[in-house]
């Protein structure tokens, strides 16, 4: 049997989205292609994006700069020390951009001016700290990345 020169360009075109649909399909399939938000309810988080704006100019306003160290036995979150501790809380979110499963939440409770995440809770690579912490009415917001 003799191809002529159509049949060879339609089976040419065949073979060509045949490839195509093999990857599209072995890539939505494939778990390892994780397409997952930055985070889950992005508009929910986004509406209260003027409320973080507003907690972060009043720990600037009120200079209330926290200070995170990376220590021997962990992540250590210094507070300032003009503030007494135990009226002092929040919450500590460490959010790891490459993989939402090591997403974690701290409840912050104090009894002196600094807080330790310990060390085996943290995996070695970039992670994205943010601090929601209130004293006495006032909310502040502290957010930073850092390299563990």
């Amino acid at each position: 049997m003799k191809i002529n020169w159509g049949t060879g360009i339609v089976l040419a075109f065949i073979g060509f989205i045949s490839f195509i649909l093999y990857f599209v399909v072995r890539m939505s399939t494939d778990d390892r292609a994780n397409h997952d938000l930055v985070t889950e309810e992005y508009y929910k988080k986004e509406l209260s994006y003027q409320q973080e704006i507003d907690a972060s100019k009043t720990a600037s306003e009120m200079n209330a700069n926290l200070k995170v160290e990376k220590t021997e036995e962990g992540l250590m979150i210094y507070f300032p020390e003009r503030f007494d501790p135990k009226k002092i809380s929040g919450k500590v979110s460490l959010y790891r951009p490459s993989n939402k499963h090591l997403d974690t939440n701290f409840p912050i409770s104090l009894s002196k001016t600094h807080l330790l995440i310990p060390d085996n809770r943290l995996v070695d690579g970039r992670w994205d700290i943010s601090i929601n912490w209130q004293y006495e009415g006032n909310s502040f917001l502290h957010k930073e990345k850092l390299v563990y």
